[in-house]
């Protein structure tokens, strides 16, 4: 009787620990990311606006979150919100006029550069950035 209780109980924490798993992204033109949660923890480094993350925690109004490379940090949450957005990983990507191969190249961008997302075509995304380009990438070069 006693394992399963055990056994009870560790499914409740894994499957809170799950649903508090959700994938926002950066609103802000730019947020500090910290060591911990508050303004009194060293900031480890900057993300620009779109940058997705996946929240692993919450402290207050603080978010823990993992990003694309499994990296760790905190946010203030009033820095990130519900968007769907994409980073690239590839070290280079092509950004394209339309949803194939076919379509001109309009421009190449780095690993690690975050686009909002305006619309899907089959395994193509139409995306934006912050400073307004806009163009295409296949889902395959993006996290």
């Amino acid at each position: 009787m006693k394992i399963y209780s055990a056994i009870t109980i560790l499914l409740i924490l894994l499957i809170a620990t799950v649903a508090r798993a959700e994938r926002l992204a950066i609103t802000s033109e730019v947020a500090n990311i910290r060591s911990g949660p508050g303004t009194e923890h060293d900031i480890l480094w900057k993300v620009e606006k779109y940058h997705p993350i996946i929240v692993i925690d919450q402290s207050n109004s603080w978010y823990h979150f993992k990003d694309f490379e499994g990296d760790k940090g905190w946010v203030h949450q009033s820095l990130a919100g519900k968007m769907e957005t994409v980073i690239t990983t590839n070290e280079i990507s092509n950004i394209r006029s339309g949803p194939g191969t076919e379509n001109n190249i309009l421009f190449k961008v780095e690993k690690g550069i975050p686009f909002k997302v305006l619309s899907h075509k089959g395994s193509w995304i139409q995306i934006e950035h912050a400073d307004g380009d806009k163009g295409w990438i296949n889902k395959k070069l993006v996290w």
